[in-house]
């Protein structure tokens, strides 16, 4: 018999380095998991990815037993990633912090591809990558 489903906590942690600080205690904590558990099984999952922020989805189940999914950075840490950069400008439209081609753009939409909302869409896919950059001072060639 499957497991009934009590809720689904979304979080972006720094890959290997979670701890039960918030947000990871509080999340987990309210649906009484057993936190270090997860911490545990998250940095162990995330290890090689060292330096980047991993969103994970974690399922709990009504049991209090719970589950998780990894997914892929998310699109604005791929995009400082791939031009270097620290953070976004503090004025986006105002200020620029770099400029992203139009290849580091696909590059990065193909990567992301199975986390966005894009259909499997090349197309989109970039649009949504490009609307990320622009939203952080990037210009795109």
């Amino acid at each position: 018999m499957a497991k009934k489903v009590k809720t689904i906590i979304k979080l972006n942690l720094p890959a290997g380095e979670a701890t039960p600080a918030p947000p990871v205690g509080p999340a987990l904590g309210q649906h009484g998991l057993p936190i270090m558990d997860f911490v545990r099984a998250y940095n162990e999952k995330t290890a090689d990815k060292k330096g980047q922020v991993i969103p994970a989805v974690i399922t709990v189940y009504e049991d209090r037993t719970f589950s998780f999914i990894t997914k892929l950075p998310p699109v604005a840490e791929l995009i400082k990633k791939e031009l270097k950069l620290e953070k976004g400008a503090k004025k986006p439209g105002q200020e620029s912090v770099g400029t992203i081609t139009h290849e580091q753009v696909t590059k990065i939409a193909t990567a992301k591809m199975e986390d966005l909302n894009a259909n499997d869409n090349l197309e989109a896919a970039e649009k949504i990558v490009a609307g990320t950059a622009r939203s952080m001072g990037i210009k795109i060639e």
